[in-house]
């Protein structure tokens, strides 16, 4: 005989049943009558239905529908760029080579807002947060690449992108392309207005150096991105996205 039982699937017992009586007429109400379930699966224990009972079936009825919805799926094949998803927690770990991007600058900075060349960033997000690094070269990070510091305004020391008053707005049946592109839209269009908590990310002066690519147009210099205590495992770590 061939053991056959790791080819079940998940066996589902009856726990309880639902009985809706309704009078007639134009003006109906509505009775609902519990039933708990036996071992044989008969019902017993007849009685209303109590609002416990009601809320764990809403409870209930909220998971089979968001199981059932498509949460990071992929349009096509998944981009080399994507290092991780959760999609249980909605969570996703990409990079991106170095790139020229827009930038916006609030008044206070002085900055003029333009084009300006941005390094290689690593890039964890959920439905609700963003964390930001930046990376030496363009190749695929591995879990022995060594993080900085993105050397942007408005980011934390652990990674943790300040949006300030940006409307996050994701929805949970987001695609994969559409999740990682609406965090960087998010990202880079949003104005830039101060350094966190007196955090500098950068090997010299923040205002100067985006003052002088913006106006030259010229390469991001690598030399000036301090190493972050943060670790690409930590990324990987979804309880670090919950600091």
């Amino acid at each position: 005989m061939n053991d056959i039982i790791g080819n079940f699937g998940r066996l589902y017992h009856p726990q309880a049943a639902l009985v809706f009586y309704q009078t007639e007429g134009q003006r109906t109400d509505t009775y609902v009558e519990y039933f708990d379930m036996d071992e044989s699966g008969k019902p017993i224990n007849a009685h209303p239905l109590t609002i416990k009972e009601a809320n764990a079936l809403a409870k209930a009825l909220k998971t089979a529908k968001q199981d059932k919805e498509p949460c990071l799926q992929s349009g096509g094949i998944i981009g080399s760029h994507i290092l991780s998803i959760e999609t249980d927690k909605g969570k996703v770990v990409w990079f991106t080579k170095a790139m020229q991007r827009d930038l916006y600058f609030t008044e206070d900075l002085g900055i003029p807002n333009g084009k300006a060349h941005v390094p290689p960033m690593l890039w964890m997000a959920d439905r609700d947060n963003l964390y930001v690094f930046a990376l030496r070269t363009n190749g695929r990070p591995t879990p022995r690449t060594k993080l900085y510091n993105a050397p942007f305004f408005n980011v934390y020391a652990n990674g943790n992108v300040c949006m300030g008053t940006v409307d996050i707005h994701i929805k949970r049946t987001t695609s994969l392309e559409a999740f990682t592109a609406a965090w960087e839209n998010y990202f880079f269009n949003s104005y830039f207005s101060h350094l966190m908590r007196d955090f500098n990310p950068i090997k010299g002066n923040c205002v100067c150096l985006w003052e002088r690519l913006i106006t030259t147009g010229e390469a991001f210099p690598k030399e000036i991105l301090e190493k972050s205590r943060i670790t690409l495992k930590d990324v990987l770590n979804y309880e670090y996205g919950k600091d």
